[in-house]
């Protein structure tokens, strides 16, 4: 006996389901273990959409690798991300540009890390522009990242519906972005977990809605995002970016826009840190402060203050990985014996 066209595509339905609740079935008991494997169904038949693994970095598993560095068996691997693209994106205040803060951030950040050898240290772009391994990966894996971005937006769904993942609003609204760039996004985390990052920190400068782009605003400070407490990076994220916090809590103010007051901010949507649970390294973006406060719209003391908040975020991470062998002198800057050409107004 045969089976006509519309049996057939319940049979597969059927499988489908059995498939996916079953992996999340599986991912619930042996998180450490799981890869999820995300099938679309299109026109009666079954495509395979994308292999998701799931294998987040945990705050056990970070220190536990940051101590076999010790014997050179593996290196730390953080991706510092410049907050934007190459030249399209971000916030601008008179002649300053967001864009170009992050990357000169981001530079002196690579520097800092660079003098510790328990580190393997990468950058998705500098001033030149994209570095050539994100722009190779863009332009040889682009229909990989289509692929995998609709795969993890249909886990998160089906996760929904099953009920291990509840939709969550985001404290702060976030400005949609283009397509392209948001693939890009995406395909800067399918990047770092194909290649076992374990710490992602977005560098970025932070405006809000409404004021002109000539005059200074009202609000002032830092804050730092991480993943919502669902996703599976968001423990380990939250441990290292509470380390960040406290040093730069030292030297500068939390922000104070509403929503950000806390100074630690949990997102479920902002792709840089794992929108959907996409993402395995502890992933966070910082926002350094607003860009048109005056230490950064100050062309003489900006770089030194760039410095140091990049000083402060280095201290940080070396906190969060052995705070009994970097002695915790609150007073400690890159700044000092910097003499100030003029008052900061």
């Amino acid at each position: 006996m045969g089976y006509n066209k519309w049996n057939m595509r319940h049979i597969l339905i059927a499988l489908l389901s059995t498939t996916i609740f079953g992996g999340i079935w599986f991912a619930d008991r042996y998180p450490d273990q799981t890869g999820y494997i995300i099938r679309t169904v299109i026109d009666g038949g079954v495509q395979l959409a994308a292999a998701i693994a799931h294998k987040p970095k945990t705050v056990a598993g970070l220190k536990s690798a940051y101590d076999r560095a010790e014997q050179n068996q593996e290196k730390i691997r953080i991706l510092i991300v410049p907050g934007h693209e190459p030249d399209y994106g971000g916030t601008e205040f008179k002649k300053i540009i967001e864009r170009d803060l992050n990357v000169v951030l981001a530079d002196h950040l690579l520097g800092f890390m660079g003098q510790n050898k328990k580190y393997q240290v990468f950058t998705t772009r500098t001033k030149e522009g994209w570095s050539p391994e994100f722009s190779d990966y863009f332009k040889n894996q682009w229909d990989s990242i289509v692929s995998w971005r609709a795969a993890i937006r249909e886990q998160k769904t089906t996760m929904i519906a099953a009920g291990t993942h509840s939709r969550m609003e985001p404290a702060i609204k976030h400005n949609d972005i283009p397509r392209n760039v948001a693939l890009r996004l995406h395909g800067i985390n399918k990047w770092a977990n194909e290649n076992d990052i374990d710490i992602v920190i977005h560098i970025h400068f932070n405006d809000y809605p409404g004021h002109p782009k000539n005059i200074a605003g009202k609000h002032s400070g830092f804050a730092i995002y991480i993943p919502e407490n669902q996703y599976q990076n968001s423990t380990s994220t939250r441990a290292v970016a509470e380390a960040i916090f406290r040093r730069l809590e030292e030297h500068t103010p939390v922000s104070t826009l509403s929503g950000e007051s806390n100074g630690i901010i949990e997102d479920p949507d902002l792709i840089a840190i794992g929108a959907d649970d996409s993402a395995n390294a502890a992933s966070m973006l910082i926002e350094y402060g607003y860009i048109y406060e005056p230490q950064f719209a100050d062309p003489v003391d900006r770089d030194p203050v760039l410095k140091d908040l990049a000083f402060q975020t280095y201290l940080g991470i070396k906190d969060f990985f052995d705070p009994s062998a970097n002695a915790r002198l609150y007073n400690d800057t890159s700044i000092s014996p910097y003499i100030w050409s003029k008052p900061i107004q």
